[in-house]
């Protein structure tokens, strides 16, 4: 008969792993609401001020995992009001402004949140059993990476509805494969290490296009109530799918949550709409941050900026822990969205659009300086010209995405 398992808990170090938890939530909120600013550009920011901090490097990873798990939440609410999302971001930037300027920001929001959460809670008890049926496929998904990219990038081009759309995803696709072949590897000299280009190149590709045509929008209006108006049983299915595609994301590099959520809405019934969008990219890019976790265990391999920062910190990977620092981060980004999301939609009402504009593009170049020097703002200028194809094509902008699949499906 196996020994009894004793549970020690010790309220001290569990308010002081609280509080750590807590500030990295706080850090979090406060990186997703900077449009432009990518969940790796902020980890690898944080990697490099961890070595100064002291305190546990457990407690000081929990922190990370949490700021990247509400990051997560986060980040929805600038793609939503202006427009100018991350990477992960990129399917619901549309569909997301789509309901802000119909006036239902608010249900946008809340749907973020719910899916956030359902994500979290549905992607913590199924992590160690998906876990387990991916690492098995995973050295043969591996050796053939190239197809399965290829196969990606088929099928997403053909999901286009119109001829104009599909040719308009291949030049789209073909531009931003040309464009991450050149930029990827580049290693400019910038006032900040953090991440390399990644910044300018989402920056241009995914928010300048969208600020460049609001200059001359009406601004975002009036929004009226803050009910979900679809059925609760949608909202689980499509969350619950897009935390199982996390899996996906976590695993497979070039892979991001929009590419994911563009599977799952495939599948789901009436996903199409733009709350599915809404609901299952924001189900995809948080379960991600769990799945990736396990990865880490798992292959030793580091899926997202935040992990690879993760690892610097030297801190012991202790799961039990590490979920439990993921849950309440998860809590508090579904306040923190909610709260902090209606009262940014509110303050970018009160403000003419334009303007708006006009200092989120400032914001975007100077990130772009910062984080690769002259050179990121020749990147971002290139990038958003690839990045205005799509718009003007008529096609979905997660064809831009190649700039990520494409390098990797070509081995470059």
């Amino acid at each position: 008969m196996p020994a009894p398992v004793e549970v020690v808990s010790e309220p001290v170090v569990t308010l002081q792993l609280l509080g750590w938890v807590l500030a990295g939530s706080l850090l979090g909120c406060c990186s997703g609401l900077v449009p432009g600013l990518h969940a790796n550009n902020f980890a690898f920011l944080l990697a490099g001020v961890v070595p100064s901090v002291p305190g546990p490097p457990l407690f000081v990873g929990c922190a990370m995992l949490a700021a990247g798990v509400v990051h997560t939440f986060l980040n929805a609410v600038p793609a939503m009001a202006l427009g100018v999302p991350d990477a992960e971001m990129a399917v619901t930037a549309l569909p997301g402004h789509r309901l802000v300027l119909a006036g239902r920001g608010y249900e946008a929001i809340r749907l973020s949140a719910l899916g956030s959460l359902l994500a979290v809670l549905v992607a913590v008890p199924l992590a160690l059993p998906v876990t387990a049926v991916v690492t098995a496929a995973y050295p043969t998904v591996r050796a053939h990476l190239s197809l399965v990219l290829a196969m990606v990038a088929v099928a997403l081009i053909a999901s286009e509805p119109t001829r104009r759309g599909r040719i308009g995803g291949l030049v789209s696709f073909a531009l931003a494969t040309g464009l991450g072949a050149v930029a990827l590897d580049l290693s400019p000299d910038a006032p900040l290490e953090a991440g390399g280009t990644l910044a300018p190149l989402f920056a241009g590709l995914f928010g300048a296009p969208v600020l460049i045509d609001a200059v001359r929008g009406g601004g975002v209006p009036r929004q009226e109530g803050t009910a979900v108006t679809t059925s609760r049983r949608f909202v689980g299915t499509t969350a619950v799918a897009g935390s199982l595609a996390g899996a996906v994301v976590g695993y497979l590099p070039g892979i991001s949550a929009a590419i994911a959520a563009v599977a799952v809405l495939a599948v789901v019934p009436n996903g199409a709409s733009d709350r599915g969008y809404v609901v299952a990219t924001s189900g995809v890019d948080t379960s991600n941050t769990i799945f990736a976790l396990f990865a880490l265990v798992a292959i030793g391999q580091p899926r997202t900026g935040v992990l690879v920062a993760f690892e610097g910190t030297a801190a012991p990977l202790e799961l039990p822990i590490l979920l439990a620092a993921v849950v309440v981060a998860g809590l508090v980004g579904f306040v923190a969205v909610i709260a902090l999301g209606d009262a940014y939609l509110d303050a970018v009402g009160h403000v003419s659009y334009w303007k708006i504009s006009v200092a989120v593009l400032a914001v975007l170049l100077a990130l772009s300086y910062l984080f690769t020097g002259v050179i990121g703002i020749v990147i971002f200028a290139v990038a958003t010209g690839i990045g205005m194809v799509p718009v003007r094509l008529r096609c979905r902008r997660v064809h831009l995405m190649g700039v990520l699949i494409g390098p990797l499906m070509l081995g470059l």
